[in-house]
């Protein structure tokens, strides 16, 4: 409601609305703007007084949801005051499909970066995985050294910027305005990175730089509550019938602990009239056993993403995933609750939602251990 008024005042009286944005502390500007939905969060970046100290402080893949609703290429504004940190996670959450690069979106992203200016570019550089940028590379240009011969010419169209490195297009078509543009930045204030880019795109194999690329996106995904593709296909795994009622002693949800989420809390209906029944019985437990479900519960959603290849980056997916996981653990909740004559909290204190949801799905008609199509 907060930020409909001062969206609504801004079409008015732009002057009163970024006094109202004023008057709110950075952290209540972080709260209305990742509260907010996703196509209006400019608009209400750009009333903020100190944009500068807005941007940093929302989580990243907010900051990467935020930049997409307005258009990459329009998001230069946004990435100038990016950190490292964000920069890094936007990439990891939105340039990757199938376990490999997505050359494209790579592609899209570094020009956002170059449209901030060179201070941005370079800062983008510097925080990305080399690997990631010698695909880049590859996937644009082929490089030469010059060698130490006599009447030695270079290629028809190649360029170079010290005399020693060559590169040239590998698309006729293509003019290398982005990519002079980012090896130029490196050469003039980070020679290191510069000579390092080239000699991988000369020398280092496709395969084996993929491989190296995702090994650094997948440890920095877990510390974000991504599991591995592997690990998260476990929720889909198969139960026997017989054992589909059994409920284990002892409660298991501190199993999950807490993590620097990437995204703002999502705004969960937990409370006593909700749809589905996880919820119910979450708004049931005590104030100090909640946060940790929920927690457990976000966790969970996150593994339905992982595994079902969900595109990371898009604003859709954990909403989607929550649905998700709200269904089929209420139905793993109310088979347990009801088969063991059990109150649904305290099913909740002895199940990892991990269970609930393997419960839930063995007991839908799709194909057990088999996510849905």
């Amino acid at each position: 409601p907060q930020a409909r008024r001062i969206l609504q005042l801004s079409r008015n009286d732009r002057a009163a609305a970024r006094d109202a944005m004023a008057a709110l502390d950075l952290e209540a500007q972080t709260a209305l703007v990742c509260e907010a939905p996703v196509s209006r969060r400019s608009e209400l970046i750009d009333l903020a007084p100190e944009p500068e100290r807005l941007i940093p402080a929302l989580p990243p893949a907010e900051l990467c949801f935020t930049a997409k609703a307005v258009g990459l290429h329009d998001a230069g504004w946004l990435m100038e005051h990016a950190t490292a940190e964000q920069i890094v996670v936007c990439l990891d959450l939105d340039t990757w499909q199938d376990f490999v690069p997505d050359r494209s979106k790579l592609d899209e992203w570094l020009k956002a970066f170059a449209d901030s200016g060179d201070e941005t570019l370079l800062r983008s550089t510097r925080a990305l995985d080399l690997e990631l940028l010698v695909l880049h590379m590859k996937s644009r240009i082929g490089v030469l050294l010059k060698p130490n011969e006599d009447g030695w010419e270079p290629p028809a169209r190649a360029r170079t910027l010290d005399g020693q490195f060559y590169f040239v297009a590998l698309e006729e078509k293509d003019d290398l305005a982005e990519v002079e543009s980012l090896l130029r930045t490196l050469f003039q204030n980070d020679y290191w990175v510069y000579f390092r880019l080239l000699q991988g795109v000369i020398w280092e194999l496709v395969t084996e730089t993929e491989e190296s690329a995702l090994r650094w996106r997948t440890g920095r995904l877990q510390d974000l509550g991504f599991p591995t593709w592997e690990e998260s296909m476990r929720i889909y795994g198969f139960i026997r019938p017989e054992e589909l009622r059994l409920l284990p002693e002892g409660d298991r949800y501190h199993e999950v602990g807490e993590w620097p989420l990437p995204i703002w809390m999502p705004d969960l209906p937990v409370q006593t009239t909700a749809e589905q029944s996880i919820f119910r019985a979450i708004a049931e437990l005590p104030d100090e056993e909640r946060r940790p479900h929920l927690f457990a519960f976000l966790a969970l959603a996150n593994r339905i993403a992982v595994a079902e290849q969900m595109p990371l980056g898009d604003a859709e997916t954990i909403p989607e995933a929550i649905e998700r996981a709200a269904e089929v653990t209420s139905r793993g909740l109310d088979h347990l609750s009801r088969e063991n004559a059990t109150d649904p909290p305290d099913v909740l204190r002895r199940v990892t939602f991990e269970r609930l949801f393997r419960v839930g799905h063995n007991l839908t008609e799709n194909q057990p251990g088999e996510p849905p199509a």
